[in-house]
């Protein structure tokens, strides 16, 4: 996120600095709403469509922009086509970042230290866990992979600390996107980072979007050297850019756009802060890839660890969960 230039958000009411915080809870501290029963031993995962190796069967669904096919070693391969939401300035350069979806930001947050921007783990190569260790949710009926990051020689260089990070992505027949990450430290000391879910949120049109949820809570805003505000407005709407962390929120906040007539419902556990933002004009033409005019249909709505570090003894893990399902209107 970047820490320059000057903007604002509206609301029912203004922001007032924030003379007296909200407690300072830590980041990892916040074990609410481990909910839930059963174990990943009751999950179905992905089965690959059927068909000899080598073929070129396709299974499409009428209205689906999704392409089941088996590649010509019968890997199973899915294909998106006419894909929505998605930058037409978007570009696959490894190991730069690509535009969209759900970055996952570790061991930094934004430019909050010494390594590059939202850390390393989101430009890494993840290799599929194929035994990873028992969940305590209930992942019956969802479809699941389960992805491991370790450091490589080069990231102990610039981070020089062990660590496994494993990551659940999990897929419910309604729609519901799931994401579990565990970070446990496998180093001999204690190392601290930050932490984020990096959403990007396709909407109608940023001038009618509005997040509640957030009413009442401190903010720093990254637009003015990380002043702290308190946010009194009912709900947060938008007229300018907008770069903000929202400190010690309650695990859900809904985005309501009108015109698509949906609510995107954000649920977390082990992320006490939100992160809103949205370049508007005059920084989107300088993000290469972003369109000049793609700011009026994206928002980034994060769940994250910002404003206090987590911190891990030698064995200790920790857990962040972010849950996204969608409720229609009429």
């Amino acid at each position: 996120m970047s820490s320059s230039g000057s903007g604002e958000a509206r609301s029912s009411g203004s922001g007032n600095r924030g003379a007296g915080s909200s407690g300072n809870r830590g980041a990892g501290s916040r074990g609410r709403g481990n909910r839930g029963a059963g174990s990943s031993s009751s999950t179905n995962r992905a089965k690959p469509p059927s068909g000899r190796a080598g073929s070129s069967n396709i299974i499409q669904a009428p209205i689906s922009p999704l392409e089941f096919t088996l590649n010509r070693d019968g890997i199973p391969q899915i294909i998106l086509r006419n894909p929505r939401g998605a930058t037409a300035m978007a570009m696959f350069s490894p190991p730069k970042a690509v535009r969209g979806g759900i970055p996952i930001c570790f061991p930094q947050f934004g430019t909050r230290g010494t390594l590059e921007q939202h850390g390393f783990a989101r430009n890494r190569i993840w290799i599929i866990d194929q035994n990873p260790p028992p969940l305590p949710w209930d992942f019956t009926g969802k479809v699941l992979v389960d992805l491991l990051l370790k450091p490589s020689e080069d990231d102990m260089k610039i981070w020089p600390h062990s660590f496994e990070f494993r990551l659940r992505v999990s897929l419910a027949a309604e729609g519901n996107l799931g994401l579990t990450s565990r970070i446990r430290n496998i180093d001999e000391k204690n190392f601290s980072f930050s932490f984020g879910y990096h959403t990007y949120l396709s909407v109608s049109d940023i001038s009618e979007v509005r997040i509640e949820g957030l009413e009442t809570l401190d903010y720093l805003d990254n637009l003015l050297e990380k002043e702290r505000f308190t946010e009194q407005g009912d709900a947060l709407t938008f007229e300018s850019e907008v770069d903000r962390v929202y400190i010690d929120s309650d695990n859900m906040v809904a985005v309501l756009d009108h015109q698509k007539k949906r609510t995107v419902v954000i649920r977390k556990d082990g992320l006490p802060d939100v992160v809103v933002w949205n370049p508007w004009d005059r920084k989107s033409k300088a993000i290469v890839d972003l369109g000049d005019e793609e700011y009026k249909q994206m928002l980034c709505v994060d769940g994250a660890a910002v404003f206090q570090q987590i911190t891990l003894k030698p064995g200790e893990e920790w857990t962040g969960r972010l849950d996204l399902s969608i409720l229609r209107s009429s």
